[in-house]
């Protein structure tokens, strides 16, 4: 287990993904010391309440933002593995606050690189979206460069030095910001706002993205984008699964919004491989060792992994199955 007896660090580690994250990494390995790294100090208060830091418990919550690069030396120090989940991730926010995407997600993402070859850490892992495939919105783009300077930060580091890599997937189920808890609150209202009947979208859970992140620590060589098979759904489906006496109201697709999205683009595909569960986007740089992940299957010229035409898809019933129970209580009760 990569994690054991390592000191890890979440940044964003009081969002919706760190929590999670911290819950699964407590449960399943004996790191010996877990960092909690958020600017929030009212959600840092409310996460210690849930995972103390009294005793021998291993966690540290640990105050600043990832713009302070003097505070993300601090933080640091001593580190092993880092977990880069802090974003600006509303997209309308980012549409009306660019410069403060830009300062959170760019310009954030270069701190940590900077601070985690300077400190010594060993392995970090980004946090990406299927937004930064193709972006049409502010985020998307902020996302795509944060991914571009994470594979090349390998460059940076050396051969010997700290090991960059992302994982990217799609929306999560129940997150703050995605469109399921927007649904169970309309249901009181039996209409449900859609912008386009025709849209789709990649799922996955949020167990399931914290299993991936951990999954892609222990394999990363360093420089890979790492892109899950997860299924996909009709947001018509959707609305129906969570409010099926409601009527749907179509209002037309927003400004910086995609039909379907796109996990892995055709030029993309050209340089990645795949594996049962995954796909692996390889760096097109020189310092890349092509035998890195051989064994694997190469992907055929011209495929893509988009959310219309993927090979697995949800029904109601499925969707419903992918939330554990704490998840279904929490949906059901936004809709009381």
């Amino acid at each position: 287990m990569c994690f054991s007896g390592k000191v890890v660090l979440v940044t964003g580690g009081t969002g919706s993904f760190g929590r999670k994250f911290v819950e699964y990494v407590l449960k399943h390995h004996r790191p010996r010391k877990l960092i909690i790294f958020s600017r929030d100090e009212l959600k840092q208060h409310e996460m210690r309440a849930v995972f103390p830091d009294s005793g021998d418990s291993p966690i540290r919550y640990f105050l600043g933002d990832v713009r302070d690069r003097e505070r993300l030396y601090r933080a640091f120090t001593g580190v092993d593995i880092i977990v880069h989940a802090a974003a600006l991730k509303q997209v309308p926010a980012c549409e009306y606050n660019p410069f403060e995407a830009v300062q959170t997600n760019i310009l954030g993402g270069k701190n940590v690189i900077d601070a985690a070859i300077d400190r010594g850490v060993r392995k970090v892992l980004a946090i990406s979206t299927d937004k930064a495939v193709n972006p049409v919105n502010l985020y998307g783009a902020t996302k795509l460069c944060a991914e571009k300077i994470f594979v090349q930060a390998n460059s940076y580091a050396g051969r010997e030095g700290c090991r960059f890599s992302c994982a990217r997937y799609g929306n999560v189920v129940g997150s703050r910001g995605s469109v399921v808890p927007v649904f169970v609150e309309q249901r009181k209202t039996g209409v449900l706002t859609i912008t386009d009947e025709r849209m789709t979208r990649f799922w996955i859970t949020l167990d399931q993205g914290v299993a991936f992140v951990t999954r892609c620590i222990e394999e990363m060589i360093g420089g890979e984008v790492f892109v899950p098979k997860i299924p996909s759904m009709r947001l018509t489906d959707l609305a129906k699964a969570i409010g099926p006496e409601c009527r749907l109201n179509i209002t037309g697709i927003r400004p910086g919004e995609k039909l379907h999205e796109v996990l892995v683009s055709e030029d993309e595909a050209r340089h990645a491989i795949e594996t049962e569960s995954m796909f692996v986007i390889q760096p097109a740089f020189p310092w890349w060792d092509v035998a890195s992940w051989q064994g694997t299957s190469p992907i055929a010229e011209g495929f893509s992994y988009t959310s219309d035409k993927n090979r697995e898809w949800l029904t109601a019933e499925q969707f419903w199955s992918l939330l554990d129970g704490h998840s279904k209580a929490q949906l059901s009760a936004v809709g009381d």
